[in-house]
């Protein structure tokens, strides 16, 4: 599966181990759309499918990929397998799945060896959305209209907690 939203090439590359993880991954995608950045979806994984995962992965640099989301449950290796294969910032996303809900691929991800770093976010959907904003992130460190949308969007978050709290206290 290949999918290439947002304005212009695609800076973002999300894989994903499985297409159980497409529903999961929903609102990081839509806030990658919001933002306007262009994002490559793939289902590959490290077990299954270590070579095309290897060299797609070894690939993303001359494609303009700047920053790689990888979303795996259970034993999670794809974001680590990921980081072996490239010098791009790899954010991990721990799927719960299984008897452990998640935590077993949280520690996986969060557990690499020094010199192969992953970013680990919180497990499941609000991890989606947080790997999606640190794309942002990173990406607006070179992008001053980006940076910008970021900002109003975290103006916005704080408004609407504001908002929340005036109402509470009448």
């Amino acid at each position: 599966m290949h999918v290439t939203s947002g304005k212009g090439k695609s800076q973002v590359a999300v894989i994903l181990g499985s297409d159980s993880d497409l529903e999961m991954v929903g609102g990081g995608l839509k806030l990658l759309e919001e933002f306007g950045i262009g994002y490559e979806l793939r289902i590959l994984s490290a077990h299954r499918t270590p070579k095309e995962t290897a060299a797609y992965v070894e690939g993303l640099t001359e494609t303009g990929v700047k920053v790689v989301i990888a979303a795996a449950g259970l034993s999670a290796a794809l974001p680590g397998t990921v980081a072996a294969h490239t010098l791009l910032p790899v954010i991990g996303i721990p799927v719960s799945v299984g008897t452990l809900g998640g935590l077993d691929a949280l520690l996986s991800i969060s557990q690499m060896p020094p010199g192969v770093p992953v970013a680990a976010v919180t497990i499941g959907s609000p991890g989606a959305r947080n790997a999606a904003l640190l794309a942002v992130r990173i990406l607006a460190l070179s992008d001053q209209g980006l940076a910008g949308k970021l900002a109003a969007y975290a103006d916005k978050q704080r408004e609407s907690v504001l908002a929340k709290d005036q109402q509470c206290r009448k």
